[in-house]
């Protein structure tokens, strides 16, 4: 064995210390149902789908699975440990999310009054790949609902623990790119319901709506847990 090897295999259990495959069966279908409930991110690659055509929202779906990488790594190593008892911590990013998504209406409620010869400029493959992961890693819900989560599908007598939620948040993110991915291809389809301008308004205002709705619930329940 090579020392680059060497290094890391303690990422890497014996066969015998991995997640039954009864184990591994169940988890994965619960992830794709949780993946197909309607909730923020599987909303913006619809409609960025709809909008702008289905590899806008492969785009949108990459980032959104960049940022589950984080999500595992910090359940993994016990950054999100880190997050659970630091109620102010928690509160800022849950802060910063609710703020971007009211970002992001603004924008789509610009573009809806925009005329033809003035919307705002196409947005870019990396645009929308760092809009997915910015999404995704505001959002610290995730990470407390993968710490919750994750941990229960793990052996209890396992001494790798670190590397059984590695598989298991991988196997997460190829269910939620499966999903989001299939979400992004069949509303890409829709890409002719915008080939008007009546039609392409009322998509940025839904846009915008469902966002800033997203957004407000972030907001509403921070002032819930403070008081």
């Amino acid at each position: 064995m090579t020392q680059n090897a060497q290094a890391w295999s303690f990422l890497i259990p014996p066969v015998d210390t991995m997640p039954a495959l009864d184990t591994l069966l169940p988890f994965t279908g619960l992830m794709i149902l949780l993946a197909l409930s309607p909730g923020p991110d599987n909303l913006f690659v619809l409609m960025q789908s709809v909008v702008h055509g289905k590899t806008a929202g492969l785009w949108v779906t990459l980032g959104l699975c960049t940022g589950l990488v984080g999500h595992t790594l910090a359940v993994a190593f016990g950054l999100a440990l880190v997050l659970k008892t630091s109620p102010w911590l928690f509160s800022a990013i849950q802060t910063l999310g609710a703020v971007y998504l009211l970002y992001l209406a603004w924008q789509s409620y610009r573009a809806a009054n925009c005329h033809v010869s003035q919307q705002l400029p196409k947005l870019s493959a990396g645009q929308l790949y760092r809009r997915g992961v910015v999404m995704n890693i505001t959002n610290p819900k995730v990470t407390l609902f993968f710490l919750a989560f994750l941990p229960q599908f793990v052996a209890r007598e396992t001494e790798h623990f670190a590397s059984q939620i590695l598989v298991l948040g991988g196997l997460a993110i190829l269910a939620t790119l499966l999903v989001f991915g299939s979400i992004a291809l069949f509303a890409g389809a829709l890409k002719i319901l915008n080939q008007s301008d009546s039609a392409q308004r009322r998509l940025h205002l839904i846009t915008a709506g469902l966002l800033a709705l997203l957004g407000l619930k972030l907001f509403f329940d921070l002032a819930q847990s403070l008081y």
